[in-house]
């Protein structure tokens, strides 16, 4: 049995179950069922909105000056006044990612009559990236495949029947706003055009420009078109492919026609050859990564009942840990590749349609969505997944210029709460939530995790450290002594969309304040990698003089009056202990400066916070939050309680189709909202269940629970460069195979033992569960 695949029995009748392709550029949502499908389809630069500038009035450091003083001063109500006057600017076409268009199928059966059904099932297969539906009608079946090829950059299907003429369908396009039209090209081809427009961030008419062209191409029968659509009569097979170009970004005039061109490339190449290089193209990600959780009578149920018995308490499926994770490497693939113009956004490269047309936005949002999209990208094997996002912070480094110099009179870059595809960068237009002065900077670690992860020199030199430098030079100018502690602090600035009673709760909640727990950790995190970074790439003598002083003066991580991890510089008292965000548990996941080995008081300390949280009656229950707990438990190398969380994430936010969801009512949605960050948040977590790694150091099965008592994983990534397999038996390490890629000494950690290792690049070294090193073997050549 495919342990891999999502399959289901009964018909897509929404887009919450759909099943979803992509190819890092374009995607779908299939909606199957016996006699029709709907194509959901989205292209990831299909923005509204437009590039814009937004002046600042900060008039330099004189008002940020007076801000502070205030602040120290214990007047939080006058500092904030002066914040929204002067770093709250007004909303204008910041735009948001909008849904493209929708393929509409309607099957019918010999003369062109209804079907009529006799069993249906439909599957993703995560293992080939193919979308397949088999309908038996009328004493005859019907099949159907699709995918979405990378390799030639066009959607194709496929329908075949087991009857002779067999297959008879119409096919039209439906666009979302009053600008699309769809025309015939010819008797077997619609074109598309369509602009990206709406009016509830931005203007309505302000936006994207998209073209595309559907084709359909049969064996046998007849093709026409009529009334707009697209009619298949008595063929034995037909074959159907879909293109899109966008002007975004674009400095020719001929983008209308390259959806045109790919198609034509399709077609003279056909079906087959695009399916075997699609599958070429795919494994050569996916086959990273293999994991066995172990085996149950569930595995055999469709995908949808397997989610409820979860939820129902009936623990006894470990391999849909295992899917899950999978499918999170899938979602990676199909939505973020090393050529994608964009990288994920708040749903990948998929729209639900609901996030875009409330505040919310389909938007990048800084404060942990779009950093956790990333989060199982180095340590599940698909580092190249990462690239996207280091060329969209290359570009969000140089707009961030501006608004350094504009907004706080500073040199270097800066970004806030959120951004889109047109370089935005300022704070957001409330200071409660807008006025996050690291969002960029939290964005920007993530060059810190793909070098650690790959040890390249060259981006390294010429991509990571340009960028964090400059993200240095604002801090470092940015930045103030407190005047109480001396201490290096930031502000005003938020923890991302908490508040807080300064005075016990006799007073008004408050959101800014001076040096939050957040920016602390990430300036830390900035200033010791760009110190390492200077002095191995020999550069910047000065600015490594002021980083030593600067790091000796930041504030040390705090334990509060409850024995929590402190959110904020002083002990306030929270005004919503049951908030959805955990910001300040960075320090915890993704980064090392807590660990229980090395920091057992904080690392006590942070489970105090994770356990007030959840006992709160109101605990805002979202996607990311479940996903947040079940990896700082796994760093805390708690299994039983990451095991609870991811399985509470699986059967209680997850849609049909396993995509995870924002529940109705929190942080301002108006229905369950599709929000892809808990897919990629909750994979991350299942494999940090299995391995962690910090500078020096690699764990094994660290957070191994006992609903997985027997299993492996092979292909997983640590920091430093190295690859590890894993096999337990009755949660006992049996073996683990390291595979070095880069030379280094490393501790190696499993429960209680621990023993140095010195790798060399190309090194293989097997260890027990002892951890010692029963055969060691150099190739002298890198694996990759």
């Amino acid at each position: 049995m495919n342990d891999f695949k999502l399959w289901y029995s009964r018909p897509a009748l929404s887009w919450s179950q759909g099943l979803p392709i992509g190819n890092g550029r374009i995607g779908a949502v299939v909606m199957a069922a016996p006699q029709r499908e709907v194509w959901s389809m989205n292209e990831v630069t299909y923005w509204s909105g437009q590039v814009e500038s937004v002046p600042g009035h900060a008039e330099g450091k004189a008002r940020l000056a007076d801000m502070r003083q205030h602040f120290f001063g214990g007047d939080y109500t006058a500092g904030d006044r002066l914040a929204k006057q002067y770093l709250q600017p007004q909303k204008q076409n910041f735009g948001t990612h909008l849904g493209l268009c929708e393929v509409i199928v309607n099957f019918t059966g010999q003369g062109e009559q209804p079907l009529k059904g006799e069993s249906f099932k439909r599957e993703l297969d995560l293992n080939d990236a193919l979308l397949q539906t088999t309908y038996l009608a009328d004493s005859h079946w019907l099949k159907r495949e699709m995918f979405a090829s990378h390799a030639d950059d066009v959607v194709s299907s496929r329908v075949w029947s087991g009857t002779p003429g067999g297959v008879s369908f119409t096919l039209e396009l439906q666009g979302h706003r009053e600008s699309f039209v769809s025309a015939r090209v010819d008797e077997a081809t619609l074109e598309f055009r369509g602009q990206a427009t709406e009016d509830v961030h931005s203007n309505g008419t302000c936006g994207v420009w998209s073209q595309g062209r559907v084709k359909i191409v049969a064996a046998g029968g007849s093709i026409r078109c009529e009334a707009g659509q697209l009619v298949v009569s008595g063929a034995d097979e037909a074959w159907i492919y879909f293109s899109v170009s966008t002007d975004y970004r674009s400095k020719s005039k001929d983008w209308a026609v390259e959806s045109e061109r790919r198609l034509e490339l399709a077609l003279a190449k056909g079906y087959v050859a695009l399916r075997a290089d699609h599958l070429e193209d795919y494994h050569r990600h996916y086959d990273k990564v293999n994991i066995n959780l172990g085996r149950s009578a569930q595995a055999a149920l469709p995908t949808d009942e397997r989610i409820r018995l979860l939820g129902q308490g009936q623990n006894d499926d470990p391999q849909l840990f295992a899917l899950f994770l999978q499918y999170g490497r899938y979602l990676m693939i199909a939505g973020s590749r090393e050529d994608s113009p964009l990288p994920l956004n708040l749903q990948g490269i998929w729209n639900d349609g609901e996030a875009c047309r409330m505040g919310w936005s389909c938007d990048y949002h800084l404060d942990i969505n779009t950093q956790m999209n990333y989060y199982p990208a180095e340590i599940t094997n698909l580092g190249e997944s990462h690239l996207p996002l280091m060329r969209y912070i290359e570009g969000l480094s140089r707009a961030g210029k501006t608004t350094a110099q504009d907004f706080y009179g500073c040199e270097g870059w800066v970004a806030h709460v959120f951004s889109n595809v047109w370089g935005f960068t300022v704070p957001g237009w409330d200071t409660s939530w807008g006025l996050n002065v690291t969002g960029g900077l939290w964005l920007a670690t993530h060059m810190i995790e793909h070098y650690s992860y790959s040890q390249d020199r060259v981006f390294l030199e010429q991509q990571a450290y340009p960028v964090l430098r400059e993200a240095a030079a604002f801090f470092l100018d940015y930045m103030t002594v407190h005047p109480q502690y001396g201490w290096l602090v930031t502000g005003p600035s938020n923890s991302p969309e908490n508040h807080f009673f300064p005075d016990g709760r006799n007073n008004s909640a408050q959101q800014l304040s001076m040096g939050t727990t957040l920016d602390q950790v990430l300036v830390r995190e900035l200033f010791e990698f760009c110190l390492k970074a200077a002095v191995l790439l020999d550069k910047d003598t000065p600015l490594q003089h002021q980083l030593k002083e600067a790091i000796a003066q930041l504030p040390p991580l705090q334990i509060g009056k409850q024995g929590q991890l402190q959110e904020w510089l002083e002990d306030y008292e929270e005004a919503q202990p049951e908030h959805r965000h955990l910001s300040h548990m960075f320090a915890l996941y993704p980064g090392s400066q807590v660990t229980p080995d090395r920091t057992p008081e904080l690392s006590a300390a942070a489970r105090v916070t994770l356990e007030n949280r959840m006992v709160q009656d109101e605990l805002e229950d979202v996607e990311f939050t479940a996903a947040l707990f079940g990896l700082d438990f796994a760093r805390l190398h708690d299994g039983e309680k990451a095991y609870h969380h991811i399985a509470h994430l699986i059967s209680g936010l997850c849609f049909d189709n396993l995509l995870t969801y924002s529940k109705s009512g929190i942080a301002g949605a108006e229905t369950n909202i599709f929000v892809i960050d808990g897919n990629f948040g909750g994979t991350a977590a299942i494999a940090e269940m299995l391995l962690q790694s910090h500078e020096g150091e690699i764990h094994l099965l660290p957070a191994l629970p006992k609903a997985w008592p027997t299993g492996s994983v092979a292909g997983l990534r640590t920091k430093g460069n190295a690859e590890v397999d894993l096999e337990w038996e009755n949660g006992q390490l049996i073996t683990a195979t390291i595979r070095a890629f880069s030379s280094g000494s490393v501790t190696i950690h499993y429960g209680n033992h621990k023993m140095s290792l010195v790798m060399e690049a190309g090194g293989i070294y097997h260890i027990n569960r002892q951890l010692q090193v029963r055969e060691a073997f150099s190739t002298g050549v890198s694996f990759r």
